[in-house]
C-alpha cells in the first residue's frame, strides 16, 4: 500500500509530488485542437518563478491575491505560486458580477488580481479600481486604456525574468497546516457571499482522507482527472486540483460544457468530481440517444434501470444481467473512456433515481457531502461499507460527526474552517465549541452512513406547521422528461406551489406534434401545453404525501441560470432571486 503525507502544507506537498514525477505530464489543455501537457517539472519551474516575481513586485506575507479565470493550467499554477509566495489566494467566479466582485475586493482587502482574459477585465477592473488592489497581472495581455493606480504586469513576462528556483521555492514555503491558505468565498445561493478561510491542514485532511479512499476501494494508479466544475468552487479546488496533485495524477482541463461528453471520451478519466445536475444531463443525454436507436436497445435500457432498482442481482435477474454486461454496458464504458474507476457526485443532493440509472449501467457512482466550511468534504460512500445511494455515505477518516437535538449535523475535524474572514459574529453562529453547525438536517443510519434530509434554513413550513423538504420534492420533478428545472414554494402556506421551467427539447417537440409555434412565451400560455406539463406534476405527486403535494404551479419565463443570477456557479438554485421575481406571481396561484 502506498502512503500520502503528513505534508505541513500544500506547497510541500506539490514540490514533493513535481520532484517524484519529473518530466511525467500533469496539466492538460486543448491548443489548437490538440491537447499539449505541461510537465511536472515544468510546473514546479513556473511555479517558484511566478512566486519570486509575486514578491518582486511587494507582495508579502499574508497579502490576498484574487484570481479570477477560467479552469486552464494557469490557475492552478497561479493558486499553488501565491501560496508558495507566502500570500492568501481568494478564488472568484468568472460569472460574477461587477458587484460581486466589488463585494469581495472590499471584504477580502486583496493587493492583487490575477486575471486571465481581458473579456473578464471588463466586469473585474472596474471593480478593482475602486478597491485597495495596487497589481493585476494578465495571464492573457491585457490592453487597458487607462488604469488609474493599478500596476499591469504580463503573467508570462514575471515568469520569465525569474530564476525559478524551486529548491529555495520549496525551503522557503515554511507555512505550518494552520496558516491560511485561501479565502473562498461561499456562492451566495442566500445573499452576499461570505469568505471561508481554509488552512492548509484543512484541505491537506481532505486530500489525506479520500487518498485512503481510492486506495483501499479502487487501488491508487495513474490517475486522470477532467476538470469541469469552477475552480473557485471548494469542491473542485480541492477534489478537482489538490487531490489530483496528492495523487500525483493528471489533470486535463474540459474545453466546456457542451463538450463535456466528447472530452470524457478522449481523455478516458478514472475518476471524475461532478454535480447532481451535470449526472442529470448526462443521463438525459443516454437516455435521448438510446431512443433513437431501435427496440432492442430500448429493452436492454429499460431491463438496466429495473436491475438498478434491486439492492442486489437475484438468481432470476443473471441472464439479463449477463446480457447487459455484453452489450450495453461496455457501450456506455466506452462512453466514458473506458477507465472509469467512479464519478463522485457533490455540492447538492443526488436523486436516488439518477444514482441506480447510472449504477444499472455499470458505472460506479460515489455520493458525498461537504459545505465550504469543511475543506469541503465530510463524508462519501465507498464500496467497502456498502453503497447506498439514499445515503451520502460514512464520514472522512479523522472527521467527527453527530446529530444534534433538533436534527442539526455537527462537524468538528481538521477539515473544519477556523472562521469566516472579518466576520466574527457569523463565525460565533456557525462555529461552537469546536463544532461546526452545518445548518443541514440529517441522520446516522445504522451502517454509521450519513443521510441528508434538506437544508435547515430551507425547510418549508406550512401553516399547519409541516416540515416539508423542497429539494426531494424538485429533485423528482425534474426527473419527469417535460421538466428542466423546478423550485417548490409554499412556506406558511396551507399547501405547496411550484415554479417550473419546461425542457426546451420536450417543449419543440410537443410544439411541432402540435402544430403551434414553439416560442416559449406562446407556449406558456397555451392551455394544452399546461396541461400537458401538469400531466408531469401529476405523476410525480402520485409518489408524495399529501403535505407534499404540488397544488398549482407557474411556468418561469426563461431557464434558471448563472447568467440571469438564478443559479450559483455550482448549479444551485437561489431561492432568493427567484422569489424577488417570481414571488407576486407565485403568491397569487394561492387567488386562484
Amino acid at each position: 500500500m502506498r502512503t500520502f503525507g503528513p505534508f505541513p502544507n500544500l506547497v510541500e506537498m506539490f514540490f514533493a509530488r513535481a520532484a517524484e514525477r519529473g518530466d511525467a505530464p500533469f496539466l492538460w489543455s486543448k491548443q489548437d485542437g490538440k491537447w499539449a501537457a505541461t510537465s511536472w517539472a515544468e510546473a514546479a519551474r513556473k511555479v517558484a518563478a511566478l512566486a519570486e516575481g509575486l514578491k518582486s513586485i511587494g507582495l508579502e506575507r499574508g497579502d490576498r491575491v484574487m484570481l479570477v479565470s477560467e479552469n486552464r493550467p494557469e490557475w492552478c499554477l497561479s493558486d499553488l505560486a501565491i501560496m508558495t509566495a507566502g500570500c492568501v489566494t481568494v478564488p472568484t467566479y468568472v460569472t460574477n458580477t461587477e458587484r460581486d466582485h466589488a463585494h469581495i475586493f472590499e471584504n477580502s482587502g486583496a493587493r492583487a488580481l490575477i486575471l486571465s482574459t481581458a473579456k473578464l477585465a471588463r466586469t473585474v477592473l472596474p471593480a478593482a479600481m475602486r478597491s485597495a488592489c495596487e497589481h493585476v497581472i494578465g495571464i492573457e495581455p491585457m490592453r487597458i486604456g487607462q488604469n488609474g493606480t493599478l500596476r499591469v504586469h504580463d503573467w508570462a513576462d514575471l515568469i520569465a525574468g525569474q530564476p525559478g528556483d524551486v529548491a529555495a521555492a520549496r525551503a522557503g514555503a515554511a507555512f505550518t497546516r494552520d496558516d491560511l491558505a485561501c479565502i473562498i468565498y461561499t456562492s451566495g445561493t442566500g445573499g452576499a457571499p461570505r469568505g471561508v478561510c481554509q488552512h492548509h491542514g484543512a484541505i491537506l485532511h481532505n486530500v489525506a482522507a479520500c487518498i485512503e479512499i481510492i486506495e483501499q476501494d479502487f487501488g491508487w494508479g495513474e490517475e486522470i482527472f477532467l476538470s469541469l466544475l469552477p475552480l473557485s468552487h471548494s469542491y473542485e479546488h480541492s477534489g478537482g486540483q489538490f487531490l489530483p496533485i496528492g495523487l500525483g495524477g493528471q489533470i486535463y482541463y474540459a474545453e466546456s460544457l457542451e463538450k463535456l461528453a466528447a472530452n470524457i471520451e478522449e481523455v478516458g478519466p478514472t475518476i471524475m468530481v461532478v454535480v447532481p445536475r451535470l449526472f442529470e444531463l448526462l443521463r438525459q443525454r443516454i437516455l435521448k440517444a438510446v431512443e433513437k436507436q431501435g427496440a432492442l436497445p430500448r429493452w436492454l435500457m429499460a431491463g438496466a434501470i429495473g436491475l438498478g432498482a434491486k439492492n442486489k442481482v437475484g438468481l432470476a435477474d443473471m441472464p439479463l444481467d449477463f446480457l447487459l454486461s455484453r452489450t450495453l454496458r461496455p457501450k456506455i464504458a466506452r462512453r466514458f473512456g473506458g477507465r472509469l474507476k467512479a464519478m463522485v457526485s457533490g455540492g447538492a443532493p443526488l436523486n436516488p433515481e439518477v444514482g441506480n440509472f447510472f449504477r444499472a449501467l455499470g458505472i460506479t457512482l460515489l455520493q458525498g457531502y461537504g459545505q465550504t466550511e469543511a475543506a469541503p468534504v465530510i463524508s462519501c460512500n465507498r464500496p467497502r461499507a456498502g453503497i447506498a445511494l439514499e445515503t451520502v455515505g460514512p464520514p472522512l477518516k479523522d472527521t467527527e460527526v453527530r446529530i444534534a437535538e433538533d436534527g442539526e449535523i455537527l462537524v468538528r475535524g481538521e477539515n473544519v474552517m477556523h472562521g469566516y474572514w472579518r466576520n466574527p459574529e457569523e463565525t460565533a453562529r456557525v462555529l461552537v465549541d469546536g463544532w461546526l453547525h452545518t445548518g443541514d438536517i440529517g441522520h446516522l443510519d445504522n451502517a454509521g452512513r450519513l443521510m441528508i434530509t434538506d437544508r435547515k434554513k430551507d425547510l418549508i413550513v406550512n401553516d399547519k406547521g409541516d416540515n416539508i423538504a423542497p429539494q426531494r420534492i424538485e429533485g423528482m420533478l425534474t426527473l419527469e422528461p417535460e421538466i428542466l428545472q423546478a423550485m417548490v414554494a409554499g412556506d406558511r402556506r396551507p399547501y405547496l406551489v411550484g415554479l417550473i421551467v419546461p425542457d426546451p427539447e420536450w417543449a419543440a417537440t410537443w410544439a411541432k406534434a402540435e402544430g403551434v409555434s414553439a416560442d416559449p412565451a406562446t407556449l406558456a400560455a397555451n392551455p394544452a401545453f399546461q396541461r400537458a406539463l401538469s400531466a408531469a406534476v401529476d405523476r410525480v405527486n402520485a409518489g408524495l404525501s399529501v403535505i407534499e403535494k404540488l397544488r398549482r404551479f407557474l411556468i418561469a419565463d426563461e431557464p434558471f441560470s448563472i447568467a440571469n443570477e438564478e443559479l450559483t456557479p455550482s448549479l444551485k438554485i437561489r431561492r432568493h432571486i427567484l422569489r424577488k421575481r417570481y414571488g407576486e406571481r407565485l403568491d397569487a396561484l394561492y387567488r386562484k
